[in-house]
């Protein structure tokens, strides 16, 4: 296993439990399989910036400060920047595809994986395409559904998206800004309005 991925699961330890001496992170790591010394759980803590804190009730545990990537985007902060970037949308099973101006897909999908929007699990970001992934019990049609209503998007024909088939797969199903709505090319290519 290497740094990372020991400092990855140390970083969800801290989040789902109190962990209050590094002996016991120790101890923990071995439970999933991972071997440390104090010594290394000690130089991971300090890498991670990790700090120890007051719990209620006088314990102390290890936490880890709020990182920027980790902070919850609010739902306006979310609503503007999907108003403001995403084009289009259409989904397939539980993936969802939105289409943003070239050079802003990051901005999307950083909000979304920061906004702890409900259903989905993660995204994957291209330079003008953002793969968003839902989960099985949320389904993309329902995901993207809610996506296009936050964006603002208008949708095309009664239903509000269609899933891929193949037998429908040449259909368009996706769902896209109102023409007056979309940026004009010279501004899309250069990320304002």
């Amino acid at each position: 296993m290497t740094k990372h991925q020991r400092q990855h699961r140390i970083t969800k330890l801290l989040e789902t439990r109190a962990v209050g001496s590094q002996a016991h992170l120790v101890d923990l790591l071995a439970a999933e399989g991972v071997e440390a010394t104090q010594t290394t759980v000690s130089r991971d803590l300090e890498e991670l910036g990790a700090l120890k804190v007051r719990l209620p009730g006088g314990e102390t545990a290890y936490a880890l400060p709020e990182l920027p990537s980790h902070q919850v985007a609010p739902e306006d902060h979310l609503r503007r920047v999907l108003g403001e970037w995403v084009v289009e949308a259409d989904h397939s099973g539980n993936l969802i595809v939105l289409r943003t101006p070239p050079g802003s897909a990051h901005v999307v999908g950083s909000a979304l994986d920061r906004s702890g929007f409900p259903g989905v699990i993660g995204t994957v970001a291209g330079d003008d395409t953002v793969l968003v992934v839902a989960s099985e019990a949320s389904g993309g049609a329902a995901v993207a559904d809610r996506l296009t209503a936050v964006a603002g998007l208008e949708q095309n024909g009664s239903t509000p998206s269609k899933q891929h088939t193949p037998s429908t797969a040449q259909k368009s199903s996706t769902v896209q800004r109102p023409k007056a709505a979309q940026k004009p090319k010279a501004a899309r290519a250069r990320g304002r309005s």
